[in-house]
């Protein structure tokens, strides 16, 4: 059935209008696709990403694609973990090398934090050229219209529910509106949305602009034995233009295609630099500096800049409009949390459309998107730019920060010294290193989202509020304290066959119970709450010959709950509630759970 009707020349009518078909808006299309629903995705860019901005993609959002069986194509096309096993610090790319780090869950200390927090293997370097197709294509697939080239004139809202979008064609110069009942602002950091909402944005001083330039090069054998996809570059005893002061080189493709991102001098003022007229051959000379092999032959494929920002919108929503990804909160690279977090926003959001759209919940339901995910952008933007900022330490050691080149030769001269200056030195810039591990290990940060709205049922906890472990940046806490992220768990049938996550249980656009031994009351109450409700509500039984078997007792050390208790995760595999035991009446007790978290009268 077609999702669109057109009812004159001019005016298109849907339900839902995604603007932008990034990170955000393509993989809200997609998670909306899988529970049923399609509409109209716009994007004033001709097609998918020209350039990889965003590469890094976590297991929290990887766990999304999972859901509705995207990751296998994302890993077919991500790089391969090895390639990611190291960050570097050299003077250049054939040269001498400082100091390295174990990066993205590779550090054999905390391999093991990883493996137990996820069913997903860890963190890929997934380009977001590659990332995109993917998205569009599962969006097409599921019955979304895509129209690339088509830029958002205005939003205008007549009614509540009825929001009117005036469009214009690029290529043709027509322009229409399309008129629809829920309209996602996912249209990047310039958002046309948020402009015509009013959104108040919460911003702090800028860190200045960087400047991206996309590079093929191979440089294969420069990097056989120093694998790794982040290379921070520096020479302190030379000077470079005030654009190019510090580079950090990322690996797009293996090893045949980089991103230089060039960060500019501290306090440097470029906007009197003018850096957009700088040179290609300029580019390309620090370019080759950075390499510093002169058999490799580089070739500049893009340039392009972009602001150093700490900022995040006051709130996401204003009635049946949403806002999401890098409308809301925009800034640095540093931990990686950029796409992952539009990934994560999405698919936050995408069920609780769904059932309001379905009426099987209340429209407030769509109110504590706002709620949930505003806060974690807060400490998005927040990891972000510490994590810029954790660099400033080793900087300061090698005598980056010095003002002149001959202060900056003499500091780094130092470290020769085999006496205490130079044992003080060294031991200055091997803090700072270390320093930069929350970055690099930031598992707490991507794990540790915890959400607290009417969404989350938490008066029968004790103590509902947010645990003190849980603002850890490189720990993750696993709790079925509501409004945490489910905890996962390998799981497996009596006679053995292939392992199954609790994560894989749950989700898939439909709440989940869990159970044990002595809850088999729970599942009668999730049979008739689901029937009563008209609603799914899958129930499992894990434990000693239940419908699954706990073989490594993971889940009896994570549900903190006895076995004939119960955890309540939400589509999105958040935990909604928990009951610590079987009590009485409990299917009555459920449907007030269950009426709660779906805003249902």
């Amino acid at each position: 059935m077609p999702v669109t009707t057109v009812t004159t020349v001019t005016t298109v009518h849907t339900d839902l209008l995604i603007v932008g078909a990034g990170p955000a808006g393509a993989s809200l299309a997609c998670f909306l696709g899988s529970h049923g629903h399609a509409g109209i995705v716009i994007s004033a860019a001709p097609g998918t990403a020209e350039t990889p901005r965003a590469h890094i993609t976590n297991m929290a959002a990887m766990e999304c694609f999972r859901d509705i069986g995207l990751d296998r194509e994302c890993i077919k096309m991500a790089a391969h973990a090895e390639s990611m096993q190291h960050t570097r610090w050299c003077l250049s790319m054939a040269g001498e090398e400082l100091a390295r780090t174990y990066s993205w869950g590779h550090d054999p200390h905390r391999k093991g934090d990883y493996e137990v927090a996820s069913p997903c293997d860890g963190h890929m370097d997934l380009p977001q050229t590659d990332l995109e197709p993917i998205l569009v294509k599962r969006a097409v697939h599921d019955g979304w219209t895509v129209r690339f080239s088509t830029r958002l004139l205005r939003l205008s809202r007549n009614k509540p529910d009825e929001n009117m979008a005036e469009v214009q064609d690029s290529l043709t110069g027509h322009a229409y509106r399309i008129q629809a009942r829920y309209v996602f602002g996912c249209d990047g950091a310039n958002s046309q949305v948020m402009r015509d909402l009013g959104i108040p944005l919460i911003k702090k001083p800028g860190q200045g602009k960087a400047v991206n330039v996309l590079v093929k090069a191979d440089m294969s054998h420069l990097v056989e034995n120093r694998r790794g996809n982040l290379h921070w570059v520096f020479r302190p005893d030379k000077e470079h233009p005030p654009w190019g002061w510090a580079t950090c080189l990322r690996m797009v493709k293996p090893w045949t295609e980089w991103m230089f991102i060039f960060l500019p001098q501290p306090d440097a003022d470029l906007d009197s630099v003018a850096i957009w007229f700088v040179t290609e051959e300029e580019y390309m000379e620090r370019v080759k500096e950075v390499i510093g092999d002169d058999s490799v032959v580089p070739q500049i494929l893009d340039v392009s800049s972009w602001w150093i920002n700490e900022t995040v919108a006051e709130y996401y929503s204003d009635g049946n409009v949403h806002c999401l990804g890098d409308a809301v909160h925009r800034h640095p690279p540093f931990n990686g949390l950029g796409s992952n977090t539009c990934v994560q926003d999405a698919f936050n959001l995408a069920w609780k459309v769904s059932y309001v759209l379905s009426k099987k919940a209340g429209p407030a339901l769509l109110k504590t998107f706002s709620t949930e995910r505003q806060p974690v952008g807060v400490d998005v933007i927040t990891r972000a730019n510490a994590g810029l900022r954790d660099h400033s330490s080793w900087m300061k050691a090698i005598g980056l920060l010095e003002p002149s080149r001959f202060q900056r030769a003499a500091r780094l001269a130092e470290f020769d010294d085999p006496g205490e200056k130079g044992r003080r030195r060294r031991q200055e810039f091997q803090s700072g290193i270390e320093q930069t591990s929350s970055e690099f290990h930031g598992l707490g940060v991507e794990m540790n989202q915890f959400y607290s709205s009417p969404a989350v049922y938490q008066d029968d906890e004790e103590h509902p509020e947010r645990p003190a472990a849980k603002d850890s940046t490189e720990f993750y806490q696993a709790t079925t304290l509501p409004g945490s992220r489910l905890p996962h768990a390998w799981l497996n049938s009596r006679v053995p066959g292939a392992k199954l996550s609790t994560i894989d249980l749950a989700g898939h656009g439909r709440f989940c119970l869990f159970t044990g031994p002595g809850g088999r009351d729970w599942k009668s109450a999730a049979d008739e709450v689901s029937k009563k409700l008209g609603i799914q509500i899958g129930c499992y039984s894990i434990g000693w010959k239940q419908d699954y078997e706990d073989v490594y007792f993971d889940w009896a050390r994570r549900r903190e709950v006895d076995e004939d208790g119960c955890v309540l995760a939400r589509p999105d595999r958040f935990v909604a509630w928990r009951s610590t035991s079987m009590i009485q009446d409990c299917g009555s007790k459920l449907e007030v759970v269950m009426r709660s978290v779906l805003s249902l009268e």
